[in-house]
């Protein structure tokens, strides 16, 4: 770390405090919408629950496209980043309230304020802290360190939610988010004299709009845009919420481009290739995204979970592990294919005593518990975990790996490593798909090791561009709208997030569940062959402004 800022140990705590809360909430979102209520959840079917996902990780990144511009202009970074964790904090533990629609939404508005304020501030915090000409070297490996903390909260607050809600109840599960937030926000208040000298906000051009010009002319229309849309009858993108959304995105990405046309030639080259490329890493999230919906939907119906006897007693202990008892109880209707039905009385999922639990339908006879006896397997939520794990496994070996390809002046451009990550993304997919063609389309449950495989590869696909996104952002965007520019990329992760709640909402339309992955396949190939096609033009513009 010596070689780094005195201030990066401090925002990587704070970081992985943050997302230690919102991974926990994100791992048993799906879970939680989508259990029966007479066992404390919701009561959703999994294309609601799926569409309510999507949104709501949809509009956590849409907030920080303001969070950045009150940050850049008027709150500064520092204390729009505190703002941002309280907010959250208090999220995380209103969604604690059990069976509550009203606190339910309400929980989801205030995390979703929240991390507006949050998310894009502390990225370009870190950022300003590399600006100092000794550190300018290390600022991609900065953001992978940055990244590792990201990833350690992630991996940690798994097991934190599987023995919460095992023993005691989603509620507490969900409120141990909130005190993690609130931990982070105290490291944060604690840095001070380490990062003060990086809040630094740039003067806006006197002949720029201000903020609330700004605001009454890019919110206030997304807000009247997405309203109307919502109200648009049977629908054009399959859900009022998908029509509210894409349609109320409209004016914020008109905004961007007026930013591109408003500002001046030297500034020109570096807003087009950001834009250029927020528009092809949206594909990405779209796919990436889908590990709290389609693998989470896999992992629970799909994989086999089962656990050697040896460690199920430390996995209990930790509270990470699922009895699944064979004897008749009240389940939802599942076909053969786990799609549920809903009630028309309740609209809640429709259930029925006296059947077996689900878990079964698709596990050979022989290996059934005996009546009246239970089977001990791994909570679905604890696979969330693989993902955050190959981060910290891998990043340490692809720091060095990049660094080894620099001494010999063969490291590829940053624009290099998200196309490749693009490609690696698209190699994850046939993972999944030969998974489904090994258990013969859900017949059988599929080995462990296949969900294993597609997250080890998805992992280094994704450290190859989300880091490398948040690297290109602070060195190409201008010093003055940093911050803005910075939610421009938390956009494009927004409209890919809700593209990934787009395609989960398909899952139950496919009989032959590797059509669903084929079709995230075509969509990542035809990205990263877009972005192959821009690596000249992209690398000669990183070229001219002294970036690597």
């Amino acid at each position: 770390m010596r070689k780094h800022p005195a201030g990066l140990p401090y925002l990587f705590f704070t970081e992985m405090w943050e997302r230690f809360g919102f991974y926990l909430m994100i791992g048993i979102f799906l879970l939680y919408m989508t259990d029966i209520t007479a066992n404390g959840g919701l009561g959703f079917d999994r294309t609601t629950a799926s569409d309510i996902y999507g949104t709501f990780i949809a509009l956590i990144y849409v907030t920080p496209f303001i969070g950045g511009l009150l940050a850049d202009r008027v709150l500064g970074f520092r204390r729009s980043i505190i703002i941002g964790g309280v907010l959250m904090g208090a999220g995380y533990l209103l969604l604690a309230v059990p069976n509550n629609l009203t606190t339910f939404y309400a929980a989801l508005a205030l995390m979703i304020l929240g991390n507006g304020f949050f998310k894009p501030n502390i990225s370009t915090l870190l950022g300003n802290l590399y600006n100092e000409e000794r550190y300018k070297d290390q600022k991609d490996d900065g953001y992978n360190i940055f990244y590792m903390g990201i990833n350690i909260g992630a991996l940690i607050c798994n097991f934190v939610a599987a023995y919460l809600r095992n023993t005691y109840g989603w509620g507490y599960a969900f409120a141990a988010a909130g005190v993690g937030m609130f931990i982070g926000v105290g490291i944060f208040l604690s840095a001070t004299r380490h990062i003060a000298h990086a809040d630094v906000r740039k003067e806006a051009n006197p002949a720029e709009a201000g903020v609330a010009t700004l605001l009454s002319s890019v919110l206030l229309p997304a807000i009247i845009t997405g309203f109307l849309a919502w109200h648009i009858p049977d629908n054009i993108f399959g859900t009022d919420s998908t029509d509210a959304f894409i349609f109320g995105s409209i004016p914020v990405i008109a905004f961007f481009l007026w930013i591109l046309w408003k500002s001046t030639p030297a500034e020109k080259p570096r807003i087009r290739a950001l834009l250029s490329i927020y528009a092809v890493v949206i594909v990405f999230w779209a796919v990436f995204k889908q590990n709290g919906t389609a693998l989470t939907t896999w992992a629970e119906f799909y994989t086999d979970r089962s656990m050697p006897a040896w460690i199920e007693g430390p996995a209990k202990f930790m509270g990470t592990v699922q009895e699944i008892k064979n004897e008749p109880d009240t389940f939802p209707i599942y076909d053969e294919q786990f799609r549920t039905t809903k009630d028309p009385v309740t609209d809640k999922i429709a259930t029925a005593p006296d059947i077996l639990p689900p878990y079964l339908k698709n596990l050979p006879e022989d290996e059934w518990p005996a009546p009246g006896q239970s089977i001990k397997v791994v909570s679905t939520e604890i696979y969330q975990s693989v993902n955050p794990f190959f981060v910290i496994v891998l990043t340490p070996l692809l720091v060095w790996f990049f660094g080894r390809l620099r001494q010999r002046k063969r490291e590829p451009t940053t624009p290099g490593k998200i196309g490749w990550g693009l490609v690696i993304t698209a190699l994850s997919t046939l993972v999944t798909i030969f998974a489904v063609y090994a258990c013969h389309n859900g017949a059988e449950k599929a080995s462990v090791g296949w969900l294993i495989g597609a997250y080890g590869v998805i992992t280094l696909g994704e450290l190859c561009i989300s880091p490398m996104g948040l690297s290109t952002v602070s060195k190409m965007a201008p010093p003055r709208i940093a911050g803005l520019m910075m939610g421009g990329w938390m956009l494009a992760t927004s409209i890919g997030n809700k593209l990934s709640g787009v395609l989960a909402t398909m899952w139950d339309s496919y009989d032959d569940k590797a059509n669903f992955f084929w079709v995230n396949f075509v969509l990542l190939a035809v990205a990263a062959g877009a972005l192959f096609l821009m690596l000249r033009w992209l690398n000669r513009i990183f070229r001219e402004q002294g970036l690597s």
